[in-house]
């Protein structure tokens, strides 16, 4: 599946904003203004100078409607979420080629606040992946404890865990070790 980066980077950043939640977390990593102000920083977000609390509530909100997304049960589903979040958002598609990037299109409107900014980008991402078929790649971590979100971007679609690092190894370490008891016993 070919990705352009400029989507890549949106998806990566609703899959971080999905998981601040405290649904995915054992807190609300996105609980005050200074929390939005470092997320904004850590992706990048051009355009965003002040944060308000107003800004906050916002996002906080795009954010649940991301979740939704990634919940969907089908691709139908998927896409009348998709719709209403970027039409809420006021979408006015612009070519740019900002800071080192070559071309690639913000749907953000000039002078949108972080969340319409967020909403505009992430869900446009998000609709790529719908039209492309691939909605069942927008998926939760199958580790018990876990369940945060991510794209799975494998060829085959195969991706069960958020990070295999962590879920994945972790898992796979137990499973081992129960293997092992069980022969042993």
């Amino acid at each position: 599946m070919l990705i352009p980066h400029d989507t890549r980077i949106a998806l990566d950043m609703v899959v971080d904003l999905v998981n601040t939640a405290p649904e995915s977390e054992a807190t609300d990593r996105l609980a005050d203004v200074a929390a939005l102000y470092d997320f904004v920083q850590d992706h990048s977000v051009s355009g965003v100078e002040r944060l308000s609390r107003h800004d906050l509530l916002g996002v906080q909100g795009v954010r649940s409607r991301f979740a939704e997304i990634f919940a969907a049960p089908d691709a139908h589903s998927a896409a009348e979420l998709v719709n209403q979040l970027v039409a809420a958002a006021g979408t006015t598609p612009q070519l740019t080629d900002h800071d080192g990037y070559d071309w690639h299109v913000h749907y953000f409107a000039p002078g949108a606040s972080v969340a319409d900014h967020l909403a505009a980008d992430g869900g446009m991402a998000l609709a790529f992946i719908v039209v492309t078929g691939e909605q069942e790649r927008l998926r939760r971590c199958e580790a018990p404890d876990c369940g945060r979100a991510f794209v799975d971007l494998s060829r085959n679609r195969s991706r069960r865990y958020c990070d295999s690092r962590t879920c994945g190894n972790r898992l796979h370490v137990a499973a081992y070790r129960a293997r092992r008891k069980e022969a042993a016993g």
